[in-house]
């Protein structure tokens, strides 16, 4: 008698048959720009304390055929994955999906890029890998994303690592059987805490969730097994990191038309701090541009997020850069006294500038009622003579309504390269991955 059909079958049966789905250029090309992505603001974050530290402890795992993107150094593929996750996420800086509440290709990039390194895969393989782990995330997203991250579980590492062994498992061409012990080898290292949010530990829950994904994958190449109930049985992944909802009928259209990557897209960050902050920043400098603005024209600002769009921010006025990519408050600051938000806004001098720390307390936020979704902010300007302006946006820029063109991309991949001051040409190696299709992937990153 055969058992009944799992979550994990369900997906695995889908991987083994997109590993072979022909796609368009079109489909493929917002893979590329997730790697372009990834590793600019990997190199931007190359100088910071916990990226040091973790290089430190990457060279004791011994060498191979994967490289740390900042330096260059070969290691092997899961401490190249684990090491470059925790570059590219701890200036929060890499990309996300609103609806997983997370950064999703944070929590695949590295984990593809060091096995395709390994195993001479393409650029096209690592699309298809890449498009695979996307449509996972953003299925199981749509089902259960809310009470996963309400419970206080860091979606982009605990969730991520999902769909980051299902993309590691096309990746290396496994089959369905293989590709389902992967998944439940992957249940077995799924974790991350929001509460680690504003320290070095929330870029490490990211460079984890890649290590574990290339571990979960090899493992399952090698013969290693796990549940077939992992995701979805009475002590598997939805009863115990969500609510035992019923994912099926969303894995019944894993990879129907149109792809994920089309219908939800990825929100690429214009600036360098929490997405649930990029609405309000959008709504600012577009009332300052319009009515001629600054600082000393502000008597108080108020700040209103939808439903639930307070929850990763931090509540109290930060005291180091970490902390202040978690605030409003500073960010409406910053934004009003230096007319930008980039990466140098966190430096810590910044933040500790009398005029910001005034600023400030002139700033009040709130979160409206209602439903979570559609996502927007409202933005309300109090001006010395008593006037008032106002503006709500909905669809930041970047979003994958608004999103970024290739160009604005690599100008922010030049920002990151300059700050990290990395010595390599980013428009060149910009270009080079965008058209990486026809290469190896180790090829392409050669350009760095």
């Amino acid at each position: 008698m055969s058992r009944p059909v799992s979550a994990s079958d369900q997906a695995a049966a889908f991987a083994a048959r997109f590993a072979s789905q022909p796609l368009t250029r079109a489909q493929r090309h917002p893979a590329y720009r997730a790697l372009l992505d990834t590793v600019a603001v990997a190199i931007a974050g190359r100088n910071e304390p916990a990226v040091h530290l973790a290089q430190d402890y990457a060279r004791t795992l011994g060498g191979g055929k994967a490289t740390a993107w900042h330096s260059g150094e070969s290691m092997h593929a899961e401490a190249a994955a684990w090491l470059n996750g925790v570059a590219a996420h701890v200036l929060d800086y890499d990309d996300v999906m609103t609806m997983m509440r997370g950064h999703v290709s944070v929590a695949m990039v590295p984990a593809l890029v060091a096995l395709a390194q390994t195993h001479g895969a393409s650029g096209e393989r690592f699309a298809t890998a890449y498009l695979a782990g996307f449509e996972l995330m953003a299925k199981l997203s749509r089902v259960m994303a809310l009470p996963h991250y309400s419970k206080g579980w860091h979606s982009t590492s605990a969730m991520g690592v999902l769909g980051a062994a299902l993309a590691c498992s096309v990746l290396l061409g496994l089959n369905a059987a293989q590709t389902t012990h992967a998944l439940g080898l992957a249940v077995a290292q799924a974790a991350g805490t929001r509460g680690n949010f504003g320290t070095m530990a929330k870029s490490f829950q990211a460079g984890q969730c890649n290590a574990a994904a290339v571990r979960a994958a090899l493992l399952a190449q090698s013969g290693f097994t796990a549940s077939d109930a992992a995701l979805d049985g009475k002590f598997g992944f939805l009863a115990l990191y969500a609510a035992r909802e019923d994912v099926a009928p969303a894995l019944a259209t894993l990879g129907a038309a149109p792809l994920e990557i089309e219908a939800t897209g990825i929100d690429i960050k214009k600036y360098p701090c929490c997405y649930a902050i990029h609405r309000a920043l959008d709504a600012l400098f577009a009332l300052c541009r319009q009515h001629g603005l600054r600082a000393e024209d502000i008597a108080r600002v108020a700040v209103t997020n939808s439903a639930g769009g307070l929850d990763a921010l931090q509540s109290r006025l930060p005291v180091n850069g970490l902390e202040a990519k978690f605030s409003m408050e500073y960010n409406m600051a910053a934004a009003l006294l230096d007319g930008v938000i980039r990466l140098s806004s966190f430096d810590e001098a910044r933040i500790g500038r009398a005029q910001i720390t005034a600023l400030m307390r002139r700033v009040v936020v709130r979160e409206a009622a209602g439903d979570i979704l559609p996502r927007w902010s409202h933005v309300k300007l109090t001006l010395r003579d008593g006037s008032v302006q106002e503006k709500r946006v909905a669809i930041a820029h970047g979003d994958a309504g608004d999103p970024l063109r290739d160009a604005e991309l690599l100008d922010k991949a030049a920002d990151c390269f300059a700050f990290g001051r990395y010595d390599g040409d980013a428009w060149a190696f910009g270009q080079r991955v965008l058209n990486c299709g026809d290469m190896r992937l180790d090829e392409a990153m050669r350009a760095l």
